[in-house]
């Protein structure tokens, strides 16, 4: 049996003639006259093979073959009505998956937190965090690994956007008792001969270019690099080096008993961006879940970071408006 000659219209007509015993009632319940829903059950017994209902001029009762026919013709209904109301969740960003590359420390704290004040509202979509190197979440966004990333600014291609979601002070993050913790700000210059680790390569790469200028017996360089912040955080807390980092690392920094310290002269300030694909339309779900987090991270910073620096920015451009 063909399924396109099936219709969920006779259907209907069948379950509201079958609760009703009467094809007027049946007929003011769906919005149809009474001759449309007798059309109905006549087409769907035709397509069926077999008679529904047993008509007289005083009732309607379904037939033996309509009472084994009716739980699954109420059976499919209810899956109509069910895909109906997730469809509507879809479209209304109540519901979907939603995946976010992030760096380590954004990836166990800003981020989960952001998910957890937005399941309050939103308790049917589902974010997954995926916590990726500095360097592959642009990649990811472009592939399609993740929906969206958030971390430092990184350069992106035709098919990527970039959204500025607040700034961070590049600053020390050192032991207590370190020699440079005494000191409320510090220069550049008094960073030469430091035993500083850098976390990643992305970091080495950042305290390279703010010195490339600087003559070479002035460079900073690294003594170590580790893949992961949190080792450079451990190796500051036993006093075997400072790291450099941006001041939002203070969320996990400041438990180990680690003191920031500002570096100017300059004073170089890092960007947190939102990444999102630009070809490849997003859910529903995606798009309120960024729009959450383009204005939920910024208050969020505003919490955690220490410091001045420029105003954080809280807007999420619309498709037309996004930029590279």
């Amino acid at each position: 049996m063909p399924l396109t000659r099936f219709t969920l219209r006779q259907i209907e007509a069948l379950t509201a003639v079958a609760q009703t015993r009467n094809f007027g009632e049946a007929a003011e319940q769906l919005g149809m006259t009474t001759q449309a829903v007798s059309q109905l059950i006549a087409e769907l017994e035709s397509v069926l093979g077999f008679k529904v209902f047993d008509r007289t001029t005083r009732r309607v009762d379904l037939s033996s073959a309509g009472r084994d026919f009716l739980g699954s013709a109420e059976t499919m209904l209810r899956h109509v009505h069910a895909a109906e109301r997730a469809a509507a969740d879809v479209r209304n960003r109540a519901a979907g998956v939603v995946r976010v590359g992030a760096p380590l420390v954004l990836a166990s704290s800003a981020v989960p937190a952001a998910i957890q004040a937005y399941q309050a509202t939103h308790p049917k979509v589902v974010v997954r965090v995926h916590d990726l190197a500095v360097d592959a979440l642009v990649d990811a966004v472009a592939a399609g690994d993740v929906d969206l990333a958030v971390g430092p600014d990184r350069a992106v291609p035709a098919e990527v956007a970039r959204h500025v979601l607040f700034d961070s002070l590049w600053v020390l993050w050192c032991a207590r008792n370190h020699p440079l913790a005494r000191r409320a700000r510090l220069r550049w210059a008094d960073l030469h001969g430091v035993a500083l680790v850098a976390a990643g390569r992305d970091h080495e790469r950042s305290v390279a270019r703010m010195h490339a200028s600087a003559p070479e017996g002035e460079r900073v360089v690294p003594v170590e690099v580790v893949d992961n912040v949190s080792t450079a955080l451990g190796m500051a807390v036993h006093g075997l080096a400072a790291t450099l980092a941006p001041a939002y690392v203070g969320v996990v920094a400041e438990p180990f008993g680690l003191v920031m310290r500002r570096v100017v002269d300059p004073e170089t300030v890092r960007k947190v961006c939102l990444y999102r694909p630009v070809a490849r339309a997003v859910s529903p779900a995606t798009e309120g879940f960024a729009e959450h987090l383009a204005a939920w991270l910024p208050a969020w910073s505003r919490k955690v970071l220490r410091g001045g620096g420029p105003p954080a920015r809280s807007s999420w451009p619309s498709m037309s408006e996004t930029a590279h």
